[in-house]
């Protein structure tokens, strides 16, 4: 998760000018063919998709703040109009709207619900096919928008049933915003949750279960069988790996109550409070007008399209090696253990030049390998691996989990596919930086990793192998950041610190190569 320094912020509000309506009517058509622009009765711009015309379900006008549109505007389809500027020669109405869209030649048959960001939420019948709903911020409303967008065929089909669904929210739906600080909480960064609160970040699962817990507190005792809807926004820009694993935390954390749910997302854009976070809006709804999205099924794991056949067949069907088991054991339990025990160290490297979980996250990783393989047969060593990763998906988390993941992945099936151990490393790790921009010199964990692997396959010396990976992350201490989190720091914040990321990797492959 981000820690947030004035140089995280990607671009001025006056350099995106996002207030500039004619700005939004330019870029919504060239996104979307279908939209056009027109004009209210009282001149306010308001942009329809005619290819809503013949919608099934009930029509949605966005009213927004201009400035602060989200990504669910810009990628939902299913939204009829969005209004870019009230401003006008007097307060635009829904009726306003509705007159619009049917003066452009769209026959709603279903009706037309107006989602407006305004200052206190409530809801407004205005005729018996024109209902309104005002909520007080664009998480709110990217909410609103899901809900109609995917509640229940005959909720869609019907503006009362939606008008139903719609008190519900604007009696019962809560929202708590996160915000990541520029101070520090404990030695750890520090992140602002609801109520004010500043505490210190460890990990998203911590910090996410803190927000469902008090969105939660809020419900109302339910008469009906219900499904919870959580939509979280990512405000000013998570990256894509962080927004995966706030909504792998929500789910678990959703399903260790046993609640049924219905998850959604989108990005918001937020110039007046520039610190990067997220919101979590809940709302629990009657499984008649909304019911719970199914379980994803299992899946097995593939690094790349390209791998990914060659993956499970070669796996399943004998190496072209002979492992041994007491052996290949022996040096894993060596390189987990010398993590586990070196976590202080890497915490502190990590606390100054990054979130301060990189040590958690290793950590608890080998713990997990320990535990996984206890009962294993590791002379089938590309099939351990290759369940090993399913597990590590699941359990350790952090951009470097993900890392880790995707390289284990590759090396089940090179493990089963090569002749050697080194080819098997160097396999895996081509793969690997087809999905990360990071090489050499970019301070990394790549400047452990590869050195390492070249070495290895140069020399067959595991010895000179880690000596060069050894070099690597000493090299680290001298070099700017250009990836990860440390890149966003001052150059001279991160003088003379490895990188965790590389420092527990060695640590790990020191350790391993070592063993007897």
């Amino acid at each position: 998760m981000a820690v947030v320094v004035e140089q995280t912020v990607p671009f001025d509000a006056s350099a995106l000018d996002l207030k500039n309506p004619t700005r939004w009517a330019t870029i919504l058509p060239l996104m979307r063919p279908s939209v056009r622009a027109t004009k209210t009765p009282k001149n306010q711009t308001i942009l329809i998709d005619e290819a809503q015309a013949e919608s099934k379900s009930v029509g949605i006008a966005a009213i927004g703040n201009l400035g602060n549109f989200s990504s669910k505007l810009l990628d939902d389809k299913q939204i009829t109009a969005i209004v870019t500027d009230q401003r006008g020669s007097g307060v635009l109405t829904a009726q306003d709207v509705d007159y619009a869209i049917k003066k452009a030649g769209l026959k709603l048959a279903h009706g037309l619900v107006v989602v407006r960001s305004g200052k206190e939420m409530h809801v407004e019948v205005h005729e018996s096919d024109l209902v309104e709903i005002e909520v007080t911020s664009e998480v709110e409303m990217d909410h609103v928008i899901h809900l109609i967008n995917n509640a229940t065929d005959s909720c869609r089909a019907s503006v009362h049933r939606t008008t139903e669904l719609l008190k519900i929210f604007a009696k019962q739906s809560s929202t708590a915003y996160s915000r990541f600080h520029v101070e520090k909480a404990d030695g750890n960064p520090a992140i602002v949750h609801a109520g004010g609160q500043t505490l210190g970040f460890q990990k998203a699962k911590h910090a996410i279960e803190r927000d469902l817990k008090h969105v939660l507190k809020f419900r109302e005792p339910q008469t009906v069988q219900v499904t919870v809807s959580v939509h979280y926004s990512d405000v000013n820009g998570l990256s894509r790996l962080e927004n995966y694993i706030l909504a792998k935390d929500i789910a678990e954390y959703l399903e260790s109550k046993l609640i049924p749910y219905r998850l959604s997302h989108s990005t918001i854009l937020d110039h007046k409070e520039l610190a990067r976070g997220f919101a979590v809006s809940i709302c629990p709804l009657p499984v008649e007008l909304l019911s719970a999205q199914p379980k994803p099924k299992a899946h097995q794991a593939a690094a790349t399209s390209e791998t990914s056949e060659r993956s499970t067949a070669a796996v399943a069907s004998s190496s072209n090696m002979t492992f041994d088991d007491a052996q290949v054991r022996g040096r894993i339990q060596a390189g987990c253990q010398a993590v586990i025990d070196d976590e202080p160290r890497i915490t502190e490297y990590d606390t100054i030049v990054g979130d301060g979980d990189c040590g958690y996250t290793l950590r608890d990783g080998a713990k997990q390998v320990l535990a996984f393989i206890e009962n294993k047969d590791l002379s089938q060593l590309p099939q351990v691996v290759g369940d090993l990763v399913l597990d590590l998906e699941v359990n350790m988390g952090g951009t470097s989990g993900a890392l880790y993941c995707i390289f284990l992945t590759a090396l089940a099936a090179s493990l089963a596919s090569e002749d050697s151990v080194p080819k098997a490393l160097q396999s895996a790790l081509t793969q690997l930086m087809k999905y990360t921009r990071a090489r050499l010199a970019d301070r990394t964990m790549m400047d452990a990793l590869i050195p390492f692997i070249d070495t290895l396959n140069k020399s067959n010396d595991a010895q000179a192998a880690v000596a060069e990976a050894e070099k690597g992350v000493e090299g680290t201490k001298k070099m700017e950041a250009q990836l990860g989190r440390s890149a966003y720091l001052d150059e001279s914040t991160t003088q003379g610190v490895p990188d965790p990321g590389a420092y527990g990797l060695l640590v790990l492959l020191k350790a391993m190569s070592s063993a007897a």
